[in-house]
């Protein structure tokens, strides 16, 4: 792969990404990397990235271990000062050109090609495997589909439910306190009186 990115990218990478809005605040979202070359990504929906991206031409891609700062931008309206978010151990600033859109349902998607400009390591780590806190990654995406006429809510629900169990025996204090914001962000009701 030619762009210098600064992780290994592979199938689809979970990252952060931050925008510039309108009023001068970075909106940050959660952004499935599409690896190739270029890496690819696809908005879903009016979303303040997609409106950024045309505004702006691009943004600042991310790599974080933090659960609750996936939640918050999966599922809220999240804006920071900076492009760079503390909780970032690597980051691209990227260019961002729409290369294909479509209709799915009533929701409109658009792929990007994303092409690094600059990209910077804040801090390197040893990687461990907590199933907690990837079961809290996929829990996000499930929610953010939730009632989304492309995809079935019944079996979202499901799947959440089964997060759920994972985060409860698997996870540590930050997983279940960002399981049970994503839950709270959702609208999502656990039967699980843990949560």
């Amino acid at each position: 792969m030619s762009d210098p990115w600064p992780v290994e990218l592979r199938g689809v990478t979970e990252s952060l990404v931050t925008t510039l809005g309108p009023n001068d605040r970075w909106n940050v979202a959660a952004l499935g990397l599409h690896a190739g070359d270029p890496v690819t990504a696809t908005t879903w929906g009016d979303t303040r990235t997609r409106r950024n991206f045309h505004r702006q031409g691009g943004g600042y891609v991310q790599f974080s271990r933090d659960p609750e700062t996936f939640v918050e931008a999966a599922l809220s309206i999240h804006e920071v000062d900076g492009p760079v978010l503390d909780s970032a151990d690597a980051w691209a600033e990227v260019t961002a050109n729409r290369s294909d859109a479509g209709d799915d349902g009533d929701t409109r998607w658009e792929t990007w090609e994303l092409r690094p400009a600059d990209s910077g390591v804040e801090r390197e780590t040893v990687p461990t495997t907590n199933r907690g806190y990837y079961a809290v990654i996929e829990a996000t995406v499930a929610a953010s589909r939730l009632d989304v006429d492309a995809y079935d809510t019944a079996a979202l629900r499901d799947r959440l439910a089964y997060f759920e169990e994972v985060v409860e025996t698997c996870g540590g204090d930050r997983e279940r306190a960002a399981f049970e914001r994503m839950t709270e962000l959702s609208g999502w009701k656990s039967e699980n009186e843990s949560f």
